[in-house]
């Protein structure tokens, strides 16, 4: 009878320690998780999920580096972009992927706020 309970005792004990290494889980741990909700979200298996979209405006950039009065070569240096790749965005033969599409955005409503930014980090 006293080695039952000791037994009964120890799994006890053993679950516990489960438990709490369970809810101690590391990081890469919390990130797997999180993007097993998400692929089961896309699939439609799990909707008490919480989804925020964000609208990523589209920028001309012609239009704003022209509305500046700068030369392509102008707005690429003042802005830290590489001069082919502007290039590449006005003449449609690629885009800007979303956060460089905020940045425009930014630049494009406030430019002496990225200018302030880009001058003390220089």
């Amino acid at each position: 009878m006293k080695q039952e309970t000791a037994n009964q005792m120890t799994a006890t004990t053993a679950a516990a320690k489960r438990r709490a290494v369970k809810e101690r889980s590391t990081v890469g741990e919390r990130i797997i998780e999180g993007l097993e909700q998400a692929v089961a979200w896309t699939r439609g298996q799990n909707d008490r999920v919480r989804v925020t979209l964000v609208h990523v405006p589209e920028v001309d950039v012609r239009k704003v580096r022209r509305k500046m009065g700068l030369s392509q070569a102008q707005f690429a240096k003042k802005f830290g972009f590489p001069p082919a790749t502007l290039r590449n965005w006005e003449q449609g033969r690629s885009r800007p992927d979303a956060p460089t599409r905020v940045l425009l955005a930014v630049i494009a409503k406030h430019p002496e706020a990225v200018e302030e930014v880009l001058g003390k980090a220089s």
